[in-house]
C-alpha cells in the first residue's frame, strides 16, 4: 500500500490488519528525526494520518467514494530517539460522511509516544 507516497518515502511498514484495527511501524532515523535527534512530531502525524486514511479506504466502496484527511491533532507525550515507533489505529466512528480514528504511537519500549485523532471525509466520486 502507498508505493511512491509520503509513507513509502519515510519507511512506513504495515505490520498488522485486524477486524477493528491497523498497525504500522516507522523508523526513527535521518528521515523522521528533527535536528535535536528526536522523532519529529510531523513524522508522527504522517504515521497517524496514514494509518487512519488507509483504515477508512479499507471500509468504503472505492467505486463510489474516496477518503481524504479533514482534521488531525497529535499530542506528543514522550520522545523517541532510535529504532522504530509503532502506530495502532482503531475507529471511533465510521459514518456515511466522516470517519474518526484513534491512533496511538508507541516506542520500542512500548511506552506511549503520541496520541492522535484523525477525522476523514468520505467524498463521492
Amino acid at each position: 500500500m502507498g508505493k511512491n507516497s509520503m509513507g513509502d518515502h519515510i519507511g512506513i511498514e504495515w505490520t498488522e490488519v485486524g477486524d477493528n484495527y491497523l498497525k504500522a511501524r516507522m523508523p526513527v532515523d535521518h528521515r523522521t528525526k528533527q535536528p535535536y535527534g528526536l522523532l519529529h512530531g510531523g513524522a508522527s502525524a504522517v504515521l497517524a494520518e496514514t494509518l487512519g486514511s488507509v483504515g477508512s479506504a479499507l471500509v468504503v466502496d472505492h467505486s463510489k467514494f474516496y477518503c481524504v484527511g479533514l482534521e488531525i491533532n497529535a499530542n506528543h507525550v514522550r520522545s523517541a530517539r532510535e529504532g522504530y515507533v509503532t502506530g495502532h489505529a482503531s475507529p471511533i466512528h465510521l459514518g456515511r460522511q466522516t470517519h474518526v480514528w484513534d491512533i496511538r504511537i508507541y516506542g520500542q519500549d512500548e511506552k506511549l509516544v503520541c496520541v492522535s485523532r484523525l477525522t476523514v471525509a468520505i467524498l463521492p466520486r
